[in-house]
């Protein structure tokens, strides 16, 4: 998409009939558009805002089980999870990895410790692998020397994964887009239009755009998917369905390395409410979340941590890593998502189900909750769930993997190394051949203290629809999260380098 009137483009191609219209730009309308290219469907994804502009860039970049959720009871969930990890695993490598867990435990804990090695038991049992093992206190000691020993008794290693969400979402755009699907960023549902029987089926979008100037277009399609996650309820209001989520903010705070320098994850218990959070390293930087308290201000892409999120996070913090001295200046940055759940009235949040659900109005299936690792399953759901729907049967691949094979070996290149290869691979896909191929000389090298090269920055800014900076530097690339003052440092050197064309605004 090199092409600067690639906008253009994709406006003209729109006023056509579609099997399936799917509304919201996350990983949930990201996996169902692969999978609906994957079965012949002529399939359109429209978000409001930016791809992976709400949760999906600003999740807690964990790809787990859900081992917190066994406490709950909820077996199916975390079953189907952990499944779903391993097969990411496999399929993703490069964009999603194996990261190692410290569990520990203190003697001021409301949960022994024991109770944490069955439910691991469980946990590995569940994954048919067997990867967990109890350190005592020294052993937690040696493993991470900043931790706090007061009262430490012990704990267990075990193993999840991480990723950089947006980053998958965008490469099951692309990949979905090589099969035939297309997808628009700042396009705007503003109604939905109905047949005779007053079944949806269709939408009316709004250009976002700053070259777009507010432009309009009605589209129809068989089926209309609402995948808009925490947004969900106000779309379904259109729908004439009453609200029915729980909106949770997690928020996250990013620390330089040098400041809190883990090697591996450390969970464990809030000394204050015993929630589990944890501390890891990721992209250059260590990330410390996640709150889970009731968004009551009205929903936003971007919404902000709270001064009490705040105060509650670097309590913990300050508790468990003492001889660090943290404090606000510390803090390089910070991220909030908003998560949907099905509210049931319970009055810890963090009781709430994380199962998806499925709703069908008037003709507006509407799929939301769930979590990351188990986007796969709920694009599955949400398309057998409209299949009766289709002008004709699609063909379904439960078992074929999601995310496209690639080679290590058609992108070698002498200035890289293998873990920047792979690296490229599992953010780009084939792309990555591409992305080395348009490089300039020095821009296979990494920008300052990140693993993010000079080269990617190219290649999104003319191929990945940037519409505005933050686009570029907030999903893209995560610069913006990754280097002090959100990047600032090196602005001069982006708009200068006038061969990066982007449709800033």
């Amino acid at each position: 998409m090199s092409n600067p009137d690639w906008r253009e483009q994709i406006w003209s191609n729109l006023n056509r009939p579609w099997d399936v219209i799917i509304i919201g730009g996350g990983v949930t309308g990201a996996g169902i558009l692969r999978e609906a290219a994957r079965w012949g469907l002529r399939a359109l994804l429209v978000e409001g805002h930016d791809f992976a502009s709400g949760t999906s860039s600003r999740s807690s970049k964990l790809v787990h089980g859900g081992f917190r959720y066994l406490k709950n009871a909820q077996f199916k969930l975390t079953l189907e999870a952990v499944h779903e990890r391993e097969r990411l695993l496999k399929e993703g490598r490069g964009l999603i990895n194996q990261m190692g867990f410290l569990l520990v435990s203190y003697d001021r804990d409301r949960i022994p410790a024991w109770v944490f090695g069955l439910g691991l038991a469980l946990y590995d049992l569940l994954a048919l692998k067997w990867n967990h093992r109890y350190y005592d206190a020294t052993d937690i000691k040696d493993l991470c020397p900043y931790i706090n020993e007061d009262g430490l008794l012990g704990g267990y290693r075990y193993f999840d994964a991480q990723t950089d969400d947006a980053r998958l979402v965008l490469r099951l755009i692309h990949e979905a887009q090589g099969d035939g699907a297309l997808a628009l960023n700042y396009a705007r549902v503003t109604s939905l239009l109905h047949d005779h029987k007053g079944q949806f089926c269709g939408v009316v979008l709004q250009d976002q755009s700053p070259q777009g100037q507010g432009r309009t277009l009605e589209i129809q399609a068989s089926v209309v998917i609402n995948a808009t996650g925490a947004w969900a309820d106000e779309l379904r209001t259109l729908a004439g369905g009453k609200p029915r989520l729980r909106k949770l903010r997690g928020s996250h705070l990013i620390f330089p390395y040098h400041r809190l320098p883990l090697t591996r994850a450390i969970s464990f218990l809030h000394p204050k409410d015993h929630r589990p959070v944890f501390a890891f390293p990721w992209e250059g930087v260590t990330l410390f979340g996640t709150t889970d308290v009731d968004h009551a201000a009205p929903l936003v892409t971007d919404p902000t941590i709270s001064t009490a999120e705040l105060e509650y996070l670097m309590d913990a913090l300050n508790i468990v890593f003492p001889g660090q001295s943290l404090t606000f200046n510390d803090v390089q940055s910070t991220f909030s998502g908003i998560r949907p759940v099905v509210y049931t009235g319970k009055v810890d949040p963090s009781k709430e189900s994380r199962e998806h659900v499925i709703w069908f109005e008037n003709g507006l299936l509407t799929v939301t909750g769930g979590k990351l690792t188990t986007f796969r399953l709920m694009a599955h759901d949400a398309l057998r769930a409209i299949s009766r729907k289709l002008p004709r049967s699609p063909r379904f691949h439960l078992h074929q993997r999601m995310l496209n094979p690639i080679s290590f070996e058609e992108i070698i290149h002498p200035d890289l190394s293998r873990a920047a290869h792979l690296r490229l691979l599992g953010r780009y896909g084939r792309d990555a051949v591409s992305l080395i191929e348009i490089a300039n000389p020095g821009e296979l090298s990494k920008i300052e203290n990140t693993p993010n090269l000079w080269a990617e920055l190219r290649w999104a800014a003319r191929s990945e629809q940037v519409v505005h900076l933050e686009d570029l530097l907030l999903r893209r690339v995560r610069l913006g999260l990754l280097l002090p003052q959100g990047g600032v440092t090196i602005l001069d050197r982006i708009t200068q380098n006038r061969p990066i064309r982007t449709g800033l605004g």
